[in-house]
């Protein structure tokens, strides 16, 4: 069972996402919050496995609230982000914050199944077509960061890993593309977030572009 918080400031939003999550034999809404303080102290709470998180809220946004919760080193709790703004600075100010992924509530009900699904398995969201073309303009902007000392640390296997993380791949995709077992990739890849000191996907997927290793578009 998927247990679920949700944190949104609109009454008839939270209980539209109800409405829909409940409907569903594996997912369990456990807590609602109208701002991120509430949300912090409902994950401290309930301990959900993944709370689906407004940005823009009164007293405490939601990704500083999420900053807070993906900080405990004690919290397993992920966070799938919702927002009618698709500004560009929402999508990487979310990442950097520790989200697992950024969904707009104009999605179809079938896609936010899905992401939640694949947000309680560990999975990020970066793959998705919308978060994939917001990173992708927010990062042409800037020249890549100097990320060369961490880098340095990679195999050739691992940077090959980590390019296709970076381009969104499943586990699985990077184990059909370089032609290796699933559990190999498994090996790869929680090698390269301890060498390279990141906690999730999502923050492998900022460096690989932060560096240079991957292309905006490409």
């Amino acid at each position: 069972m998927i247990r679920l918080v949700l944190c949104d400031d609109q009454a008839l939003v939270r209980s539209g996402l109800r409405m829909i999550l409940e409907a569903q034999p594996d997912m369990e809404v456990v807590g609602e919050a109208v701002d991120g303080n509430d949300a912090i102290a409902l994950v401290h709470d309930t301990k959900p496995d993944v709370v689906l998180m407004d940005i823009r809220m009164p007293s405490l946004d939601g990704i500083e609230a999420t900053r807070r919760i993906t900080s405990d080193p004690r919290s397993s709790t992920r966070i799938l982000m919702l927002t009618t703004f698709n500004e560009d600075e929402y999508v990487y100010d979310a990442m950097r914050s520790g989200a697992a992924g950024f969904l707009l509530k104009s999605c179809p009900a079938e896609e936010l199944l899905h992401a939640v699904r694949r947000t309680a398995a560990g999975d990020t969201l970066l793959a998705a077509e919308i978060t994939r073309r917001l990173v992708d303009d927010y990062v042409a902007r800037g020249a890549p960061t100097s990320h060369e000392a961490e880098l340095a640390r990679l195999t050739e296997r691992e940077r090959e890993v980590l390019t296709l993380i970076g381009k969104g791949s499943t586990n699985a995709e990077i184990a059909t593309q370089l032609f290796l077992g699933e559990a190999t990739v498994k090996t790869h890849v929680n090698r390269i977030f301890a060498k390279l000191g990141v906690r999730d996907r999502t923050q492998a997927v900022i460096l690989a572009y932060e560096s240079g290793l991957v292309r905006p578009g490409g």
